[in-house]
């Protein structure tokens, strides 16, 4: 349980932090969607570049890609039918609630919880490589395309040319692909290039929780008439209960996994929501609060959750 503390005590520094600078209005009133946006066209494409750049692919490619990555994309489409057809909202805010349902927090919270708890951080790479290269590309790429129709003032419908377009005009699915590539041919790319791609993605996590602070301040949390409750209830049951009941059923009883790999696999599912989703909301102005509310719940519930897991199957 220490390591879970340790990732948690970090996270919640951090996001503290950001929440003074916004209450004291250090950065100015417009702090957050510029962090925001730095993180979103510049620190997370570097990062996503240089770690797959610098991965063993033999170990992405797993059954754990298969159960994690498929239990995300499961729970993705599970709050898209339910919110669908019981809350009827716009397809930008159910796509925002998709993710905030299943994208899992892998980086700033699972790589430290893969590291001290489960003792091997080779658990959540294939976690990450699904959301970076499969997820996130059918999510933005449907947040670019509504915001496209929306943009031009017709509300025209999305060509064929620009759903094939736009996936690869997205800063976040070109650092992913690109990383990609350069890993499968075996390139190395000098040492200059990869330590600045290096620097510039070691801010990623750091600037998306201090953006996370900062979207804490001036709006109360879950108010009643601003946040969408019914949302973030379900986008919060489907992450913390929902996702590792799945990931332990589909592990336990089809792929037989026992044991410290079962235990892995779950705590994984259990991580909370990743701060990432509030930022791709902020980019599209389009379900922030939603975003903003469900991390924090997840956040949160997460931990008894976690110890809970632990006292199960550790």
């Amino acid at each position: 349980m220490s390591g879970v503390i340790s990732g948690f005590t970090v996270i919640f520094i951090v996001v503290g932090a950001g929440y003074l600078l916004g209450r004291t209005n250090t950065l100015g009133e417009h702090a957050h969607e510029v962090l925001s946006r730095l993180v979103f066209f510049v620190c997370t494409p570097a990062l996503l570049l240089h770690s797959l750049v610098t991965s063993d692919l033999s170990v992405v490619f797993s059954s754990t890609l298969v159960i994690a990555g498929g239990s995300a994309f499961a729970i993705g489409v599970v709050y898209l039918l339910i919110a669908g057809l019981w809350l009827r909202g716009p397809i930008p805010e159910l796509t925002i609630g998709a993710l905030s349902a299943s994208y899992v927090n892998s980086v700033n919270l699972g790589l430290p919880i893969a590291i001290f708890v489960l003792d091997d951080a080779s658990f959540i790479a294939p976690l990450l490589l699904f959301q970076i290269l499969i997820y996130s590309p059918i999510a933005l790429t449907s947040l670019d395309l509504t915001a496209l129709g929306r943009q031009s003032g017709t509300g025209r419908r999305a060509t064929l040319l620009d759903s094939v377009i736009t996936p690869v005009t997205n800063p976040i699915v070109l650092g992913g692909v690109t990383g990609l590539i350069i890993s499968l041919i075996g390139w190395t790319p000098p040492e200059a290039i990869m330590k600045s791609f290096e620097m510039l993605g070691s801010a990623s996590v750091p600037a998306a929780l201090l953006a996370f602070g900062l979207s804490l301040t001036g709006v109360a949390v879950f108010k009643k008439g601003e946040s969408p409750r019914r949302d973030i209830a379900l986008a919060s049951v489907l992450k913390l209960v929902v996702m590792p009941v799945m990931v332990y059923l589909v592990a336990r009883f089809g792929f037989g996994q026992t044991g410290h790999q079962l235990f892995a696999q779950v705590v994984i599912a259990a991580l909370p929501t990743a701060q990432n989703v509030l930022v791709y909301a902020t980019r599209y102005r389009r379900g922030q609060i939603l975003a903003r509310d469900t991390a924090l719940i997840t956040t949160l519930g997460s931990i008894p959750t976690i110890a809970v897991i632990a006292l199960l199957l550790a």
